[in-house]
């Protein structure tokens, strides 16, 4: 009896906060949901260029010999010194840019929104003689519609003039790689996952289940195919032909769009829904070249400068405040727990 005395007063201290966690939380959430309108996201460009030569410089100066690295540095100033004196007697030549961008598409593509603030911002600056815009694109694909969105911004690219390379390292499919064919260059690591030029759609019915215990459901609509496919109603061999016949539209539209940016694709071969990996890709010409992301921008550092744009949202105090009030809590509930069964294990 004492035994289950104790553990009841244990399991209501937990309860209690546990409950105490929880209206925190919520607290905090609706707080921060409440300022969610006035967030903006911020410009954060980092160059590539001086992250590689930092990384390269602490590496160094763990393996190299004091007498070695004051030679480079001898070296280095010198460089500098013959450089500056030939700017001056010719004029120096603008140097291409590289402008690196994200892309991380769910079934929603909800990275467009970030997308089409890059893409507005570089090229108002971008020169279309010398830049180039590389896009690191993961994507197993999702809603043609977004996708169609997300692919569009691509488009706006090459529309001003500029060089546009998508890099692939995991996968690019079905409206991934409707985003990834707009390119003039796909670069795809060995065993990236491309292709999938098919559309599919697929939804449960339980007009059986619920006939089986005698619910009615009803739908009323103006015009003929308004719906076609339901998930309670009891579908007909005429929904599904029709529901089939927007399928092989949106179908022949993909494959036009693929086939317009990438003409010697065999798009026959390629559209029937199936996946390749970047070398079987690239022997069916649905990308260029067989290569990871960081290895290309490593290339492009070495003549160009190398910026990474992206758009990230601002967190707000309320934000800042609920994780670490949420932290806080967790750590002292572990805690509390620890205590309890440390304690009742001295008394057994």
């Amino acid at each position: 009896m004492e035994f289950l005395s104790e553990y009841g007063i244990f399991l209501a201290k937990a309860i209690t906060v546990l409950v105490v966690l929880l209206v925190v939380i919520i607290a905090v959430a609706a707080a921060s949901s409440k300022g969610k309108s006035d967030k903006k996201a911020e410009l954060r460009v980092t160059k590539l260029n001086d992250e590689l030569a930092e990384n390269k410089a602490l590496l160094e100066d763990e393996l190299l010999s004091k007498e070695v690295l004051k030679q480079r540095e001898k070296d280095e100033k010198k460089l500098v010194k013959e450089e500056k004196k030939s700017r001056n007697k010719s004029p120096e030549k603008p140097k291409p840019r590289v402008f690196v961008l994200d892309f991380d598409g769910d079934i929603k593509a909800s990275d467009v929104t970030t997308l089409r603030e890059s893409i507005t911002t570089l090229l108002q600056v971008a020169d279309p003689q010398l830049d180039e815009v590389v896009i690191k694109l993961e994507s197993g694909g999702g809603m043609v519609h977004s996708y169609g969105l997300a692919a569009a911004q691509l488009d706006r690219v090459k529309k001003a003039g500029l060089r546009l390379t998508v890099a692939v390292d995991k996968v690019a499919a079905s409206g991934g790689y409707m985003m990834a064919c707009v390119a003039d260059k796909i670069i795809a690591s060995p065993f990236a996952i491309v292709g999938s030029i098919g559309v599919v759609a697929q939804l449960p019915n339980f007009h059986k289940l619920l006939k089986k215990n005698d619910i009615d459901y009803e739908i009323l609509t103006a015009g003929e195919y308004k719906r076609t496919l339901t998930m309670f109603g009891e579908n007909t061999d005429k929904g599904r032909a029709k529901f089939q016949d927007d399928l092989e539209d949106t179908h022949g539209l993909f494959k036009s769009y693929v086939n317009d940016r990438r003409p010697l694709v065999d798009i026959d071969v390629v559209a029937n829904g199936d996946i390749w990996f970047g070398s079987q890709a690239l022997e069916n010409k649905l990308i260029d070249e067989v290569m990871t992301s960081d290895e290309y921008v490593v290339q492009c550092c070495q003549n160009a400068d190398v910026y990474s744009i992206a758009f990230k949202e601002k967190k707000t105090l309320a934000d800042k405040l609920g994780f670490a009030v949420a932290s806080g809590v967790e750590r002292a509930f572990l805690k509390f727990v620890s205590e309890q069964e440390s304690t009742k294990g001295m008394r057994a």
